[in-house]
């Protein structure tokens, strides 16, 4: 079934580059949210363990968390030119 698809994708040409842009945002939006939620869970383990040091741990998320989805974000636009 997948490899029915591919075949069609590629015969059309640019249809292959609008896959590759699909796939390509879509694989950023899930990886995004994977490293979000490790950085989250390992921030609470972090509180959890040492409740004196939860402003610091938590400045550190947001930080992390801002960098992964900017990251996410410049991912998405580049796949957007693609199309």
């Amino acid at each position: 079934m997948l490899l029915t698809i591919l075949l069609q994708a590629a015969a059309g040409g640019a249809g292959l580059a609008k896959l590759g842009a699909g796939l390509g945002a879509g694989l950023a939006v899930i990886g995004a949210g994977l490293g979000i939620g490790r950085i989250g869970g390992s921030a609470m383990d972090g509180i959890a363990r040492q409740p004196e040091a939860g402003s610091d741990i938590r400045l550190s998320m947001i930080i992390a968390a801002a960098l992964v989805e900017g990251a996410a974000l410049f991912a998405i636009v580049v796949c957007g030119f693609i199309l």
